[in-house]
């Protein structure tokens, strides 16, 4: 038996390499060599908004106690009968009416932003007055049945308004003056119950003798 020659060897595998050329074709199947894996595109990440950050109202400013300015205020009363003082600090008063003898009233109250107060004392004595531009105060106080109207002028220490309380000799001592501008005092010393003209103190030091006993007048405020 022959062996199939060079030429038919050659050709039989020409015929087989056309045959798998027309297969790859006909099922679209690609060779390794050009297949090439697609890597997934990377997603493109959103950044976030930035984050506004909160706005802080700055605080508004804590109004003012009061627009009234602290200061004492010294006078007498229309009819030249009387005196009377007020001591005004951060929108509260005390006033302290006397007529040197017998008659007296310790006052309180509060004072508004327009310069008007209405003080009250014991008994119903009352006091109604008016800031004038810081310089003076002007009103009325109603005591023991009466109205005395009254101007008083802004006081510069050692005039204005004193006090001093004690026990002398087993008595319950209560004294108040007023120092009025020109140095002219007005006050009433109390003891126990039973009024009567006080004697002067010392303004620069306050000090003031009481049956034999040396007490210390203190300035008087709210």
């Amino acid at each position: 038996m022959k062996r199939p020659g060079p030429l038919l060897t050659l050709l039989a595998g020409l015929l087989l390499g056309v045959f798998m050329l027309s297969l790859n074709a006909t099922t679209g199947t690609k060779s390794a060599s050009s297949y090439r894996e697609e890597s997934p595109s990377p997603k493109a990440s959103a950044s976030p908004a930035p984050s506004s950050s909160p706005t802080t109202a700055a605080p508004s400013p804590s109004p003012s106690k009061s627009a009234i300015p602290n200061a004492d205020y010294a006078g007498r009363t229309d009819d030249d009968s009387s005196a009377v003082a007020v001591s005004l600090r951060d929108g509260k008063a005390i006033a302290y009416f006397c007529d040197g003898r017998d008659k007296e009233s310790w006052l309180k109250g509060d004072v508004k932003d327009d310069g008007t107060m209405k003080l009250t004392g014991k008994n119903g004595a009352e006091l109604n007055g008016t800031l004038k531009d810081g310089k003076s105060i002007r009103g009325t106080v109603d005591l023991g049945g009466q109205r005395y109207g009254f101007t008083a002028d802004k006081a510069v220490r050692p005039s204005g308004l004193y006090r001093a309380t004690a026990t002398v000799r087993g008595a319950k001592i209560d004294g108040g003056w007023i120092v009025l501008p020109g140095g002219k005092q007005v006050g009433i010393l109390d003891r126990d119950g039973k009024p009567s003209a006080a004697p002067e103190i010392d303004p620069e030091t306050g000090a003031v003798t009481i049956d034999g006993q040396t007490l210390t007048a203190r300035p008087v405020t709210p």
